[in-house]
């Protein structure tokens, strides 16, 4: 399933995802804005990982004081697709 999530105090300003509905497996996450660095290694990190592990190892990551990341928000963004 194609998604787009719109993040939430990140200087990324929303995460193109698309999972597959049958296996959760990540089959591509493009985060829009951000570092650019750092989240073209997420993306290409996490694909074809299910996303019950992304969550797993990325929810609560923080970015500096900030209480989130986009690896948070990504896992935010991971949760509420496998929980429809």
């Amino acid at each position: 399933m194609k998604t787009v999530y719109e993040t939430k105090g990140t200087c990324s300003k929303a995460i193109e995802l698309d999972v597959d509905d049958a296996t959760g497996i990540i089959n591509s996450v493009q985060f829009i804005g951000g570092c650019a660095g750092n989240i073209a290694g997420i993306s290409q990190l996490v694909r074809g990982m299910k996303a019950e592990d992304v969550i797993s190892r990325l929810e609560g990551v923080r970015c500096g004081l900030k209480p989130t990341s986009c690896p948070d928000q990504l896992a935010t963004a991971l949760r509420q697709i496998i929980t429809r």
